[in-house]
């Protein structure tokens, strides 16, 4: 290992600057101060983000699931000749579309390029999707319709700083991203306001100026009742509205429907409450909305985020410095992987897969025909529901998910793995999908491989090798490849290095909504990063998006007229609660990495429940006893967190375990009928303490 290699931390999508410094074995992180986003600060999990590289659990060769049931240690040429082999099989008895692909959003950008091409030009399969659809989709299927394209942050970071009045819609980011504190710390310095709803009076909203604690699912009828407000008060910006956009007519008139007295009948926030609010956006003179999972991740994900960015527009903010809308990404690459391909219905550069003209220009960048290319293929949990009905799946590869942790009605989905006729995980950790695997591939990981990230901001930035994978270890890049040449489709696949596949991913995206085409390792060396869209080699990049219009057809950005409707499944007699998951600090997404990080895991080693006192009175359990969690889908025991800083009617579980302390064996699979994005966010629960058998497991 280099004395002192500058990279960035696996993690979330602030993809913090950081270096690793010292010799494998030894080696330890520290900030970088030179990066923008974080100047040198981390989170506990940054911090500890090198003690993966050498953990004892790191697999350092093939598994094959032998006669007796076993994984076995296995050679890279069986292993591989298997998976060819079978995948062969499946496509000659059920047809192409039976081999899926399931990505990842912590994947680089190259990967996610390689993995969507390999999907559609090796397998040739429609069926790819990946993790992300479970993370970002509502948000961007809302930005792409409001503004003609989604950028996570249209904007640089830095403009939180000298924002006046912000809104937060469902983040916590003091814990899931706490470096990020930094620029709202300093948006209050300056005299900011920060405006915080959530279910949860979580340490971003005890923080906040104000706190709107809603109801889980009411998010759209909290952003109608602040339009209400702004329209009835004069408080919106009639020229932006009349130059900029359209649409807005129909949504004064939903708008009208949400006078403040009915919104705290939905929603339960207080009616002063939402008043001071909208007081606060309206006469703040630059206005940012943010939104993040809270409102995303539900059967009506896009139209609550369409709802709040009608609030963005009638402001006048969008496009404006330190003001607009914006979606805080979750996943390392939640941004750049949702661009180039991975998922079922994209090509390379945000392309739709069934845009004739964006066909051929892929086809032409790939070497292959237009009529080659599949068309769109399932989503993500639409992929795994398949499997084992008629035209379905029958056999899958993931690469960088453990979908039998992060996706919803977790027991189904694992139990539709195991009726796969072949499964294959590409992962450095025997992860509890991989366990369920017939090959299991080791993959090298963050620090192992050269690979750029484009974080929430839409800064690509580079990811360096720091060391080399252990022996038997190979990246994903080189496993692609291999099985592409296996396949028959070695000419499309001859890449020597990462390089060499972001330069072909530069020219596919070229002209698209997210062009890379100008980008290079080289300016990203030079310059810290470059925002896309970037269309040439002497273009500077684009930090602010929408300045003087928007990619629509006449320029001008759309208002939707949204109704707040119930979520799928509403609380009664028998699931008297609200459920609602998210994220805790020391933890991360599946948990895959940071459930084996001895200093994470004494910071948060089990799944704790949060119920309000008078939620934990009628389930008869006290602080610190057990209590079991019942929905439709079935039952899990937790710990329980009595505290009042939770709505009475909610039960707030972090997702990060598996097994019997999954919170997704709980949640459902309604799917917003636009983005196809869970209802992880809202579904009805029972809370009773838990019996001797319960406590036992």
């Amino acid at each position: 290992m280099a004395t002192s290699v500058a990279t960035h931390c696996p993690y979330c999508a602030l993809q913090c600057g950081m270096h690793l410094v010292g010799p494998r074995d030894a080696v330890s992180v520290v900030g970088n101060a030179e990066f923008p986003v974080n100047a040198g600060g981390l989170c506990v999990k940054g911090w500890s983000a090198a003690a993966t590289l050498t953990h004892p659990d790191r697999l350092v060769t093939p598994l094959v699931r032998d006669a007796s049931g076993t994984l076995a240690p296995a050679s890279w040429d069986d292993a591989l000749a298997t998976i060819v082999r079978r995948f062969q099989e499946v496509q000659q008895r059920h047809g192409r579309d039976a081999v899926g692909v399931f990505g990842g959003g912590s994947l680089t950008n190259e990967k996610a390029y390689l993995l969507g091409k390999f999907a559609r030009v090796a397998l040739r399969t429609a069926n790819i999707d990946y993790n992300g659809r479970f993370c970002m989709s509502s948000a961007a299927a809302a930005a792409s319709r409001a503004f003609g394209l989604d950028r996570g942050l249209p904007f640089p970071i830095e403009d939180i700083r000298h924002a006046k009045t912000i809104f937060l819609a469902g983040a916590n980011i003091a814990e899931t991203m706490p470096p990020i504190m930094r620029y709202f710390e300093a948006q209050q310095v300056n005299g900011g306001k920060l405006i915080v709803a959530d279910p949860r009076k979580s340490a971003t909203a005890q923080w906040a100026s104000l706190h709107l604690p809603l109801r889980p699912g009411s998010d759209a009828a909290v952003a109608n009742g602040l339009l209400h407000v702004l329209i009835r008060e004069k408080l919106i910006d009639e020229t932006y509205i009349n130059e900029r956009t359209r649409g807005f007519d129909e949504v004064r008139q939903v708008a009208a429907m949400y006078w403040p007295e009915r919104v705290e009948a939905l929603t339960g926030v207080p009616e002063a409450s939402l008043v001071d609010a909208a007081r606060l956006l309206g006469r703040g003179s630059s206005v940012m909305i943010l939104t993040a999972r809270g409102p995303e991740q539900q059967a009506q994900g896009v139209n609550n985020v369409l709802a709040y960015i009608n609030l963005a527009l009638a402001l006048g903010g969008v496009g404006k410095p330190f003001s607009g809308y914006g979606s805080l990404t979750g996943q390392g690459n939640g941004q750049g992987g949702r661009e180039h391909g991975q998922k079922a219905d994209q090509l390379p550069g945000y392309r739709r897969i069934d845009d004739p003209a964006a066909r051929r220009h892929v086809a032409a960048v790939w070497g292959v025909a237009e009529d080659a290319i599949p068309g769109p293929g399932k989503s993500a949990f639409e992929l795994l529901d398949s499997i084992d009905a008629d035209g379905g799946v029958r056999a899958l590869f993931v690469v960088g998910s453990n979908v039998v942790v992060s996706a919803p009605d977790a027991r189904s989905v694992e139990q539709k793995l195991r009726a796969l006729d072949f499964l294959v995980v590409a992962d450095f950790f025997l992860s509890e999908t991989a366990q369920l695997a017939d090959v299991v591939l080791p993959s090298a990981q963050w620090a192992e491989e050269d690979g750029t990230m484009t974080n929430l901001e839409g800064r690509v930035i580079l990811r360096r090798r720091a060391c080399d994978p252990p022996a038997g270890v190979r990246t994903d890049l080189d496993i692609l490849s291999d099985l592409a040449a296996r396949l028959g489709s070695a000419r499309h696949f001859a890449f020597r290095s990462s390089r060499d596949v972001f330069a072909e991913l530069g020219r596919a995206s070229r002209g698209g909504l997210a062009d890379y085409s100008g980008i290079t390792y080289e300016r990203i060396d030079a310059e810290g990063g470059v925002f896309w869209p970037c269309p040439a080699v002497d273009h500077r990049g684009t930090p602010r998006l929408f300045t003087e219009s928007f990619p629509t057809v006449d320029g001008r950005a759309r208002f939707h007229p949204i109704a707040h409707l119930s979520p799928a499944e509403a609380p009664n007699d028998d699931f008297p609660l609200f459920l609602t998951t998210g994220r805790v600090l020391a933890q991360y997404q599946s948990g895959t990495q940071t459930r084996r990080v001895a200093a994470l895991c004494e910071s948060a080693p089990e799944v704790v429940a949060e119920m309000h006192p008078a939620a934990a009175r009628l389930a008869n359990v006290a602080d610190g006893e057990r209590v079991t969690l019942t929905t439709r889908r079935g039952a899990a025991t937790f710990k329980a967190k009595v505290t009042r800083s939770i709505r009475d009617d909610t039960v707030f579980v972090p997702f990060h375990w598996g097994g019997h302390q999954s919170a997704n064996r709980l949640t459902q699979a309604a799917l917003d009928p636009v983005s196809r994005m869970p209802e992880f966010k809202v579904c009805a629960v029972r809370a009773a303490r838990a019996v001797e058998k319960e406590r036992a497991e």
